[in-house]
């Protein structure tokens, strides 16, 4: 059997993604073995060599692994005990308390774009997902009106601000100038925060209902009445806690600022600053302020970590399958294919940026996969062609266009469908609408910048 090639590969790619969300949603198929079983039988169908088909999904589920893995079991861990101390409780009440419960929406935005600054979006949800929890249990409110605008805030950083990891690189690529990125980035990221979560979230979560239990949320939540005030960690003492990881990643990607590159200071403070390496830290420091400062013994913490975990096994292994099928699409050469098919078309510089991003997000399901690889693409092609569009905005353009309509093959559209027990179609109609929401305004405000600097 040949190899297929042309529009063949990307009708293959088409049908094994409605394949895989027909048997998900229709025939309640486990996410994880849909995954597994479609990404094998497209890598035969397009004619990819047999011995490498499943190299390739391991591959894939091994990269993404490699990261999520680690950081959703070390931020599960600081979340519950976060959760035990009552510390998520202590932010869930000082944050009514101070925006009041009618605008808690407006709060958790604001936090998620203030944590989401150095991290990858999956360790921000992670460290957030307990304060949204205790929220909404505090106020009553659906998940989704406190969810969706922390997740928005922490896509908005994620594709669109530096320090973040994935817009530092498209910096680099395009050599903009960080300074400004930052500026345009605000100028544009905040509105397209405001509309895609708290404004979009008013609105949808009137539309869907999501279950009366949630077996994550009870990791997270503690049973029993609010404890009285006085036995609660401080606020200054667990806004430390949880911003440690934030501090450590944002000192190591200053280390170059500080340490002559290579020595040993330099090194060291990159290894502190790598995400996994500052969760750790953080978790460890929450056994003493969560810990044994609020009166827990050895053996409850070693308790709370063991029981933590067993929630999150399934997700972890839908995660990195969803990472394994983005591997087979991309190896298959789909991604390939896509990007031909913009690189033919002559577009404007700022519109190619975003529609690469756009194609290979779609394709492989990762945000930073797409940036990363537009960048490459788009940077020869924008400086041949004696561009005259600011770099800067380059940046924004590919950052929108990398967090387009998250669905099945992206880890991010797993982790949002468990922890907020939703159905798959509940996750298209909110977290996959709320994306594209992000990448079409993101997109249209950059036009409308370029426009005016």
């Amino acid at each position: 059997m040949g190899v297929a090639h042309g529009s063949m590969l990307l009708i293959y790619a088409l049908v094994a993604i409605a394949a895989l969300i027909l048997l998900i949603t229709r025939f309640k198929v486990y996410p994880f073995l849909v995954l597994i079983i479609v990404s094998l039988l497209l890598g035969l169908a397009v004619g990819m060599p047999m011995d490498q088909i499943v190299k390739s999904f391991e591959t894939g589920n091994g990269n993404t692994l490699g990261h999520i893995a680690i950081v959703v079991g070390l931020g599960t861990m600081l979340g519950k005990m976060m959760a035990e101390s009552g510390g998520a409780e202590r932010i869930a009440t000082t944050l009514i308390r101070w925006f009041g419960e009618k605008n808690i929406h407006w709060a958790m935005m604001v936090v998620a774009i203030i944590v989401g600054l150095p991290v990858f979006f999956e360790v921000g949800f992670v460290l957030l997902i307990p304060i949204a929890f205790n929220v909404a249990k505090r106020t009553g409110k659906s998940l989704l009106l406190i969810g969706l605008p922390m997740v928005a805030g922490l896509s908005v950083v994620h594709g669109l601000i530096p320090p973040h990891p994935a817009a530092l690189l498209a910096v680099q690529a395009y050599h903009a100038d960080i300074g400004k990125t930052i500026a345009y980035g605000l100028i544009v990221g905040v509105p397209t925060a405001i509309i895609a979560g708290p404004l979009f979230a008013l609105f949808i979560h009137r539309f869907i209902k999501l279950p009366e239990s949630n077996p994550l949320s009870e990791q997270f939540v503690s049973k029993a009445d609010p404890k009285p005030d006085s036995e609660l960690p401080s606020f200054g003492v667990t806004l430390f806690t949880i911003l440690l990881p934030v501090i450590l990643m944002l000192v190591g990607s200053w280390a170059d600022l500080v340490f002559t590159p290579k020595t040993l200071p330099n090194n060291l403070l990159h290894f502190i600053g790598t995400s996994d390496v500052a969760l750790l830290i953080a978790v460890l420091v929450s056994f003493w302020t969560f810990g044994a400062q609020r009166g827990f013994t050895r053996e409850q913490i070693q308790k709370f970590c063991g029981d933590c975990l067993a929630p999150i096994a399934g997700i972890t292994l839908i995660v990195g399958a969803g990472g394994g099928f983005g591997r087979v699409l991309m190896d298959s050469g789909v991604s390939k294919q896509i990007v031909e098919l913009a690189q033919n078309e002559h577009l404007s510089p700022l519109l190619l940026g975003w529609l690469v991003a756009a194609l290979i997000r779609l394709a492989t399901g990762s945000a930073t996969v797409a940036m990363t690889t537009a960048c490459g693409i788009v940077a020869p092609i924008a400086s041949a062609s004696g561009m005259t569009v600011k770099p800067e905005l380059l940046v924004l353009a590919t950052g929108s266009g990398s967090l387009i309509f998250s669905h099945v093959n992206d880890g991010g559209f797993w982790l949002i469908k468990e922890y907020f027990g939703m159905t798959v179609g509940q996750t298209f109609k909110t977290w996959s609408l709320l994306e594209t929401i992000i990448s079409l305004l993101g997109l249209g405000l950059t036009f409308a910048l370029a426009a005016v600097v």
